[in-house]
C-alpha cells in the first residue's frame, strides 16, 4: 500500500509576525515528515492597507508605536528569530500585496520550492533588515540577488496571471472563513488552526491524519 500524503494549505501574510514566528516549526515539519507531507503555500490580505489596519485595530492601542513594541516582543520570545530594533518605525511598509504578487509570479515560473525560499528572504529583508517590501524595487532587487530573472516576473505581472493566482489565494481564504496569519487548513477542510500553534500541536495534527483511515468522513 502506498504512503499516505498529507497536504496543508498554509495561508500567510508577508508582514504577519506570526508567519514569522511560524517559519522553524514550517521547516521542522518539513524535516519530520518528509515526501510523506506536501505544503501548498497561499496568500490571505491581513496588511494589504496598512494605514487601515491600524487605523481600525491599533488606533486606540498606540498606534504604530505600540504596533512596534507588540511586535517586537513577539519575537524576542523566540530566541531563535530576530527583529531590528526600528522595525515599523522606520520604512513602514504600505502594503502586503506587492510581496505577495511577486511570490505567485515566482511560484508559476519556478514552483513552490523556489518561492517558499524567495518568501524566507523576503521576510527576513524586512524582520532582520528593516527593508520596505512593498516597495516593488526592493523586491525586485531582492529577487535579482536570488538569482531569478526579474523579467520573467515582470512578465508574469503585466499579464495579469501573477494577480490572477493571488486573488485565488485571497478568495480561497475568505471561502475558508480564516481568521487569522497564519492559518493551516488540513483534512479536506475539517481541521483549521490559525495563529500561534505550536510546533507539538502541529505535530500531533499531521500524525493523527497519517494514522486514520482513508475517506473517513463523518456520515451521520
Amino acid at each position: 500500500m502506498p504512503k499516505k500524503l498529507i497536504t496543508i494549505e498554509y495561508f500567510t501574510d508577508m508582514l504577519c509576525v506570526w508567519a514569522w514566528v511560524a517559519q522553524p516549526r514550517i521547516n521542522e515539519l518539513k524535516q519530520q515528515w518528509g515526501n510523506d507531507l506536501s505544503i501548498h503555500y497561499r496568500y490571505m490580505d491581513v496588511f494589504g492597507d496598512v494605514n487601515h489596519h491600524m487605523k481600525t485595530r491599533w488606533a486606540t492601542r498606540g498606534g504604530l508605536s505600540a504596533f512596534s513594541e507588540h511586535v517586537r516582543l513577539t519575537v524576542k520570545k523566540f530566541p531563535e528569530l530576530s527583529a531590528n530594533k526600528e522595525l515599523w518605525q522606520k520604512n513602514s511598509p504600505r502594503t502586503s500585496a506587492n510581496s505577495h504578487l511577486i511570490l505567485k509570479a515566482l511560484q508559476a515560473i519556478h514552483g513552490s520550492a523556489a518561492a517558499e525560499e524567495m518568501a524566507y528572504k523576503i521576510r527576513r529583508a524586512f524582520f532582520i533588515d528593516n527593508l520596505d517590501i512593498s516597495q516593488l524595487n526592493t523586491l525586485f532587487a531582492l529577487v535579482e540577488k536570488a538569482g531569478f530573472d526579474t523579467l520573467e516576473i515582470k512578465n508574469a505581472i503585466e499579464d495579469g496571471s501573477a494577480l490572477a493566482d493571488l486573488m485565488q489565494d485571497y478568495q480561497r481564504a475568505r471561502e475558508l472563513n480564516l481568521k487569522g496569519s497564519p492559518s493551516y487548513v488540513m483534512n479536506e477542510e475539517r481541521q483549521i488552526l490559525y495563529g500561534n500553534v505550536g510546533y507539538r500541536v502541529l505535530h500531533a495534527n499531521v500524525e493523527e491524519l497519517m494514522r486514520s483511515p482513508q475517506n473517513e468522513a463523518s456520515w451521520c
